[in-house]
């Protein structure tokens, strides 16, 4: 009896660690010990591996195997690790050759076919980032694994295949006839995309749709008041079709994130595509922020990374909840911690908030008396802390539309037409902020804002008078900069003008906030 070496990959968060599973059998009673800060899930494998490996043919030896996954100090979850650990036992009987460095990651199922698991993208990412290039994975995870520049991938149905192609004796293995089990793992074809919701079908608003235009061209933050019926939900749903399509790098982090996160479905493609999360106002902190026992997992925040969170009816979140958008909101990432221990997320989304003015939404309206007292109207929309308001670029308050509105919708403008516009204005943002390594005006920072991309004395007279009155904040300030940038961007012109401060500064109305 001898030693047994493979190799898998633990995932903490996005972060991808080499594991290295080794394998003992010694002359003992039968055991079967599973070493290296396992939990519940991964120690549950020990059965999982020996139904699988009888019902492939070649059953694990009835010695004593204890398996140890190093570094013993990382924490390991989940099922993925089962395929290594089964391959690491009978390399150490002598039943299959030694594999070298490639990486393992499958489940396995007891009748031995093998199972996609969650998180192959970053592991895979993982491990070719740590030198191991070769990896096997389930027939159903092939198509992502394979979106990983400089992977080896192969692909299996069943253990005993896997075993066949690492030199066990056919003699014995149990392979499936006809191809069976591989056609049952087939990747099942991904339905046709439906049209992303058009800009064409919003009538009136006209200010509405150049704030939404302002917010897609320069990774902004939005927050719209306005009486039920107005377009608020109707513009948010449509800020992602205005959005240019994720670069490489960009969508491969997506896609890592969703790899990681999601339950049903394989991912075959990277996504190209900014996503959109729109949560419930009922959802918690944890599925907001991310959370959940053990290694927490990505909430909607992350899952929205690139893309856009839209939070309808924002005043009936519960507040704390909405206090906790505020650090990713500057920094673009989240680390949270558990006593088990801390995961790191990316968290660079664009923040969309739509609320009526009052709990029955006809404040400020004609027509329709509003029923709140005042002192309702001021806690209402105090829910909104003043903190987090003043990290909303753009805000906005918003009328009922007119039968004139309606009328005039045909006239609209189409997604197609504004997305144009878009692209061209971040064309100018990453040429002119390449040299920091930045994408759009969202991500300036305030010294960047008011030194080398600070505009003209005679273009900031109107935010400096703003300042002097103590209607701003610092961090307002630097962020009505952020929107005259990209005002200006839109325009076409090299720096923002006296014009496009003040149209930024028209649209920082301060929403009442407590």
């Amino acid at each position: 009896m001898g030693l047994g070496r493979t190799f898998a990959v633990a995932l903490v968060g996005l972060d991808g660690y080499l594991v290295e599973v080794e394998a003992d059998i010694s002359q003992s009673l039968p055991a079967f010990v599973l070493l290296g800060l396992p939990d519940a899930s991964l120690n549950e494998a020990k059965d999982r591996i020996k139904s699988a490996a009888k019902n492939a043919g070649i059953p694990l030896s009835r010695r004593k195997i204890t398996v140890n996954l190093v570094p013993a100090s990382l924490p390991k979850k989940g099922s993925g690790f089962d395929l290594s650990i089964l391959i690491a036992a009978l390399q150490a009987s002598g039943d299959v050759r030694p594999s070298g460095r490639t990486v393992f990651l499958a489940e396995l199922g007891l009748d031995g076919r093998l199972r996609p698991v969650r998180g192959v993208l970053p592991a895979v990412m993982a491990a070719v980032r740590h030198g191991c290039a070769d990896v096997v994975v389930a027939g159903a995870n092939a198509a992502e694994a394979r979106l990983v520049p400089g992977a080896r991938i192969r692909s299996f149905a069943t253990l005993a295949e896997v075993l066949l192609d690492f030199g066990a004796d056919p003699g014995q293995l149990l392979l499936p006839s006809g191809g069976q089990a591989t056609a049952e793992l087939q990747e099942s074809v991904p339905p046709p995309a439906l049209p992303e919701p058009d800009m064409a079908d919003v009538a009136g608003q006209v200010e509405a749709r150049t704030a939404l235009e302002i917010a897609a061209a320069g990774g902004h933050h939005m927050v719209m008041v306005g009486p039920p019926g107005a377009g608020k939900t109707m513009l948010a749903e449509r800020l992602p079709g205005i959005l240019p399509d994720l670069p490489d790098h960009q969508a491969m982090e997506v896609t890592a994130i969703h790899s990681l996160s999601r339950t049903v479905g394989q991912l075959t493609q990277l996504i190209r595509r900014p996503p959109f999360e729109s949560p419930h106002h009922s959802a918690t902190g944890a599925a907001i922020v991310g959370g959940g026992s053990g290694v927490p997992r990505p909430g909607a925040v992350s899952r929205a990374h690139r893309g856009v969170l839209f939070l309808d009816e924002a005043p009936e979140f519960d507040r704390s909840v909405l206090d906790a958008l505020r650090q990713p909101l500057e920094s673009g990432s989240l680390v949270i911690h558990r006593a088990s221990g801390s995961a790191s997320y990316p968290a660079r989304f664009q923040l969309v908030m739509a609320a009526n003015p009052c709990p029955c939404g006809m404040s400020g309206g004609k027509g329709l008396e509003c029923v709140c007292s005042p002192n309702q109207r001021r806690r209402y929309l105090g829910r909104l802390s003043r903190p987090l308001v003043d990290r909303i670029d753009l805000q906005l308050t918003m009328q009922r539309i007119s039968l004139a509105d309606i009328a005039a919708g045909d006239a609209a403008e189409s997604s197609s037409k504004v997305a144009a516009r878009v692209h061209a204005a971040r064309a100018a943002q990453r040429e002119r902020l390449a040299r920091w390594g930045l994408d759009v005006n969202a991500e300036a920072g305030a010294a960047l804002l008011k030194k080398e991309l600070k505009p003209p004395r005679q273009a900031t007279a109107d935010l400096d008078r703003a300042m002097d009155l103590q209607v701003l904040t610092g961090r307002g300030y630097s962020r009505v900069l952020r929107v005259a940038w990209t005002v200006a961007d839109l325009r076409g012109l090299p720096s923002p003008d006296r014009d496009c401060v003040g149209t930024a500064l028209a649209f920082r109305q301060q929403v009442k906030a407590a």
